[in-house]
C-alpha cells in the first residue's frame, strides 16, 4: 500500500512538472507536440490557439501562416478550430535517416501583430520497416584445416525504424558445425559473427547451408533473413592482411566527383591464386553506396557524386580483402567531410506589411525576417544589416529571427516609397552574401496645411467692369496626397460699405478664380481688401489664409463739371455777367472758370481753352488755371458785350470735355453796366412778349438797387454828422466804383452784386469835402480765387472838388458792408 502511494505521488509530481514546463514554453512562444509517422493528411497534432491563448476571431482578423523549414510544408493551422494538423503524410525514415530523434520545426506567424511562435513536432516511429540484409545470399569460404572457434563476420541487417522498432537480435539455423555470436560495435550496433563450432571435413561435406535471421522489437515483430553458403576448401596457409586496421580520411565537401579519396591495401603471403587479393564493401549504408565506389582490384575508394556537409559529415565503410583461397580480412574506413563555405545565407520574409502610415511611432514593426545559413561554424554565422540612410533598423527578435522596425517618424512628403534592402553576410572567407528587398509605401496623414504660391496677392481692375469679370486666380498647394491634398477656396467674412463682401466678389471653390460680381465704380470704391481661405479635404481639415488687395483703376468716365459759372446762368442769356473796365490793361483778371472732375489721376487733369469769343483777340484763358484775362487793353471800337465759350477738357483717353459760357460787359460804372443789362434784356425778349413789361421790371430793379444804395449812403452820412457835427459830408451826386475787380460781382436775375464780404475803413475829416473808403486786404474772404488787390486802390467814392481838402487827422471808422 505504501509503495503504491509513493508511486502515485511520483506520477503526480511528474505530471505537475510537465504542465509547468508546457506553460513556461507557451509563455515564451514555444510549443512542443508529437505525432506518429505515416498519419493521414489532416491528422490532429495540437491545439495551438488554446495553448497560446489566442482567440480564433483574432487569428482570422489579423491573418496567420505556418512556415516550415525547407520547401515542404508538413503542417497547417485549421482556421476554424485553431488546431495544428498535418498537411501531408510524413515518413520519418525519409526525413531523418541520420538522426535518432526526428523533430520538425515550424513557426506560427501572426501577421497583424508581427509576432511568431516556434513549434516543434517530434515524429515518433512506428514499426513500418522490417530488418533487411544488403544481400539476400552470402558465400563464405573456409579451409578444412580451420581451427574450431574461429570467427567470421557475417553481413549485418539494417532496420530504418528506431528505438524498439529497430533491429534487436539475430538467429542462426541450419548446421551444427556453426554457431552465432553477436558483438557490439563502437556505435552500439550489433555485429553478427559466424563461429566454427566443429572441425570441417571437406570429404564429409563440401558445402554448408545456413540461414541468418534478423528480428526487430516491434509488436508484432518484423524479421529479415539472409542465406549463408559456406564452401569448404583445401588448405590455404595465409589470409590477406590490411596495412591498417582502420583508415581515416578527411575530405572537403567540394572535392570533385571521380576523385580517389583513399586506397586500402591488403597483402597475402601466399603465391598464386591464394595470394591474389580482391576487395569488396562488406558493410555500407544505402546512402554511402550511392556516394562511394570501391575498385575491387586496386582498393581505391572513389567519389560517385558531390559531397554535401549539410547532408552528411561522416561515413563509415567496412572493406573486406579476400584471396583466391577464400581467406579474408576486414578493415574499417571512416570518411569525414569538412565544411566549405558553399551556401549563401538565406533570408526568408516571414511577414511584412506593404503600407505604413507616416505618423506611425518609432519602433513599429515593418517586417519579420528569418535568416539561415546551412554551413556550420564560422561559415554559418550570419550578420544582417540595412542600407544607410533609411529610417529603419534591424532588431534581433529570437534565435535567427530579425524584425525590421522604424527608427524614427516617417514623412511621406519627403519620401513616399521605400525599397529597404536587407543584406546578410556569413563569416566565411571569402564571405558570401545575399539580400532581400522590402517594398514599403508610406500612407499620407493630413499634416500639411495648404500653402499659397504668394505671400499676398494684388490685382488691378478697371472700373465699370462687366459683372462676372475675372480678377485674378489664387493658387495654393498641399504637400499631402489624395483627399488630404484637395484644396478648396472660400472668402472670409467681411463687409464693404455696409454690404456683405460676397456681394462684391466671389471665389471659385475648385480653381481659386476670383470674380467681380458687380460693376465697380472708382469714384465710390477705390480699393478692396479681402481674405481668401484655402482648406484641404483632410479630417480634421487644415487651412491657411492669404490677403488679396484689389485696386480699382480709374477710367475716364466722368466729364469735367463746371462749378462757375453755374449751368443755370449759362442756360439763360446774359443771366450771369462779368464786368470788365474799359480802361483795363492787358492781363487784367476778368473772371475765373472753376471746374472739377470726379475721376482721378490723369483723367482728372483739366485744361482750359477759349473755344469761341465775340472778339477773338480780346480775351484769353489760362490753360491750367481757368482764369479769363484780357489779352489786350479794350479799345473804343470794341463792343460793350462779349460772349465767351470756355472749353474744359480732361486728359483721359478719350478725353471728355464740358463748356462754360461767360458774358463780359465792358463798362466803367454801375449805371453803364445796368444800361447794358437792360439793353441786353430787351434784345433777348421773345418776339411775342410785350417790351413794356420787360422795361418795367428792369426799371423797378434799378430803382430798388439805387434806393438801397442811397439809403446806405445816408446812413453813413448820419453817422458822420453825429460824430463830427457837420451839415454835409458826402455830396449826393454820383460817384464811380474803382479798384474793385469785376470778377467780384455776380449777376443775380440781371442785377450785379458783390461775390465777397468786404471790411472797409472809412476815413472822414471834419473840414474836408473829400472822404476815402478803403478796402482792407486782410479782411477779404474769397470764395473763389481773385486777383490780388492793388497796393493803393483808388477811392471808391470821390468828390469832384479835391482842392477843398484840409490837412486834418482823419477819424477812422470801420464799417462792414456785405452785399
Amino acid at each position: 500500500m505504501c509503495a503504491a502511494g509513493r508511486r502515485w505521488g511520483r506520477r503526480q509530481r511528474a505530471l505537475l512538472w510537465a504542465v509547468l514546463l508546457a506553460a513556461w514554453e507557451a509563455a515564451w512562444g514555444q510549443l512542443r507536440y508529437s505525432v506518429p509517422e505515416e498519419m493521414p493528411k489532416g491528422s490532429f497534432v495540437g491545439d495551438v490557439a488554446k495553448d497560446l491563448g489566442l482567440q480564433l476571431l483574432e487569428l482570422g482578423d489579423r491573418g496567420f501562416q505556418i512556415v516550415s523549414e525547407g520547401r515542404t510544408q508538413y503542417f497547417t493551422l485549421h482556421g476554424k478550430t485553431g488546431h495544428l494538423v498535418t498537411a501531408e503524410r510524413i515518413d520519418r525514415e525519409q526525413l531523418c535517416r541520420l538522426v535518432e530523434k526526428c523533430v520538425l520545426r515550424c513557426e506560427l506567424i501572426v501577421e497583424g501583430e508581427m509576432k511568431f511562435y516556434e513549434i516543434e513536432v517530434e515524429i515518433t516511429d512506428i514499426n513500418d520497416n522490417a530488418p533487411t540484409f544488403r544481400e539476400a545470399e552470402t558465400e563464405l569460404r573456409m579451409i578444412e584445416m580451420t581451427t574450431p572457434g574461429s570467427r567470421f563476420p557475417l553481413p549485418d541487417a539494417h532496420d530504418l525504424d528506431s528505438g524498439r522498432n529497430s533491429l534487436q537480435s539475430y538467429e542462426l539455423s541450419g548446421d551444427e558445425h556453426f554457431s552465432l555470436a553477436v558483438q557490439a560495435g563502437p556505435g552500439g550496433d550489433q555485429r553478427p559473427e559466424l563461429v566454427l563450432a566443429k572441425a570441417l571435413d571437406r570429404e564429409e561435406a563440401a558445402f554448408h547451408e545456413l540461414v541468418l535471421r534478423a528480428m526487430d522489437g516491434g509488436d508484432p515483430a518484423r524479421t529479415g533473413t539472409a542465406r549463408i553458403r559456406v564452401t569448404v576448401l583445401d588448405a590455404n596457409d595465409n589470409a590477406p592482411v590490411f596495412s591498417q586496421a582502420e583508415y581515416t580520411v578527411r575530405v572537403p565537401e567540394d572535392v570533385p566527383v571521380g576523385s580517389t579519396l583513399v586506397t586500402v591495401t591488403a597483402t597475402d603471403a601466399d603465391e598464386g591464386l591464394n595470394g591474389h587479393v580482391k576487395y569488396s564493401l562488406k558493410k555500407v549504408s544505402d546512402m554511402a553506396s550511392d556516394i562511394f565506389r570501391l575498385d575491387y582490384e586496386t582498393g581505391q575508394i572513389m567519389l560517385l557524386r558531390s559531397l554535401d556537409f549539410e547532408e552528411g559529415n561522416s561515413y563509415e565503410l567496412e572493406v573486406q580483402a579476400f584471396d583466391g583461397g577464400g581467406l579474408f580480412d576486414t578493415s574499417k574506413v571512416t570518411i569525414s567531410v569538412t565544411d566549405v563555405n558553399d551556401n549563401m545565407p538565406e533570408i526568408s520574409v516571414r511577414s511584412a506589411i506593404s503600407e505604413i502610415s507616416e505618423d506611425a511611432p518609432s519602433g513599429t514593426v515593418v517586417a519579420l525576417l528569418h535568416v539561415h545559413d546551412r554551413d556550420s561554424g564560422a561559415n554559418g554565422e550570419v550578420r544582417c544589416s540595412l542600407d544607410a540612410g533609411v529610417p529603419f533598423r534591424l532588431q534581433s527578435s529570437h534565435s535567427s529571427y530579425y524584425s525590421v522596425v522604424t527608427a524614427r517618424e516617417l514623412d511621406r512628403e519627403q519620401v513616399s516609397e521605400y525599397n529597404v534592402t536587407v543584406r546578410a553576410a556569413d563569416g566565411g572567407s571569402p564571405s558570401l552574401q545575399s539580400s532581400a528587398v522590402l517594398a514599403l509605401r508610406v500612407l499620407d496623414v493630413n499634416d500639411n496645411a495648404p500653402v499659397f504660391a504668394e505671400e499676398r496677392y494684388s490685382a488691378r481692375l478697371a472700373e465699370n467692369n462687366a459683372a462676372g469679370a475675372l480678377v485674378l486666380t489664387v493658387r495654393a498647394t498641399d504637400a499631402d496626397w489624395g483627399q488630404n491634398a484637395r484644396v478648396r477656396y472660400r472668402l472670409a467674412e467681411g463687409r464693404v460699405r455696409g454690404a456683405p463682401l460676397s456681394s462684391y466678389v466671389s471665389v471659385q471653390a475648385e480653381t481659386g478664380a476670383l470674380y467681380a460680381l458687380r460693376s465697380l465704380d472708382y469714384e465710390q470704391l477705390r480699393e478692396l481688401q479681402l481674405c481668401v481661405r484655402a482648406e484641404d479635404g483632410g479630417a480634421p481639415a487644415l487651412s491657411s489664409n492669404v490677403s488679396v488687395r484689389l485696386q480699382i483703376v480709374d477710367e475716364n468716365d466722368n466729364a469735367p463739371q463746371v462749378l462757375y459759372p453755374p449751368a443755370a446762368a449759362a442756360a439763360a442769356a446774359w443771366s450771369g455777367v462779368e464786368l470788365a473796365p474799359r480802361r483795363s490793361e492787358a492781363g487784367a483778371l476778368v473772371a475765373k472758370v472753376v471746374a472739377v472732375d470726379a475721376d482721378a489721376g490723369q483723367n482728372a487733369w483739366l485744361s482750359y481753352e477759349l473755344a469761341k469769343a465775340t472778339e477773338p483777340g480780346l480775351f484769353r484763358v489760362g490753360l491750367h488755371s481757368g482764369e479769363v484775362r484780357t489779352a489786350r487793353s479794350p479799345l473804343a471800337r470794341d463792343a460793350a458785350r462779349h460772349s465767351l465759350v470756355v472749353l474744359v477738357r480732361d486728359h483721359g483717353r478719350p478725353a471728355l470735355s464740358a463748356t462754360a459760357t461767360l458774358s463780359v460787359v465792358l463798362a466803367e460804372s454801375v449805371a453803364e453796366l445796368l444800361a447794358e443789362l437792360g439793353s441786353a434784356a430787351h434784345e433777348a425778349a421773345a418776339p411775342g412778349e410785350p417790351a413794356a413789361s420787360l422795361t418795367r421790371w428792369l426799371v423797378l430793379a434799378v430803382a430798388a438797387v439805387s434806393c438801397l444804395f442811397v439809403a446806405f449812403l445816408l446812413l453813413l452820412l448820419a453817422l458822420r454828422l453825429r460824430r463830427c457835427h457837420r451839415q454835409q459830408l458826402l455830396p449826393p451826386d454820383s460817384g464811380a466804383l474803382r479798384g474793385v475787380p469785376v470778377s467780384h460781382f455776380v449777376g443775380i436775375d440781371g442785377v450785379r452784386a458783390f461775390l465777397q464780404s468786404y471790411s472797409h475803413d472809412v476815413s472822414l475829416t471834419a473840414d474836408s469835402r473829400k472822404s476815402h473808403l478803403r478796402f482792407s486786404a486782410a479782411s477779404c474772404c474769397d470764395t473763389l480765387p481773385a486777383r490780388p488787390p492793388p497796393d493803393e486802390p483808388a477811392p471808391l467814392l470821390s468828390h469832384e472838388d479835391p482842392a477843398a481838402a484840409l490837412p486834418s487827422d482823419p477819424v477812422p471808422s470801420s464799417v462792414v458792408i456785405i452785399v
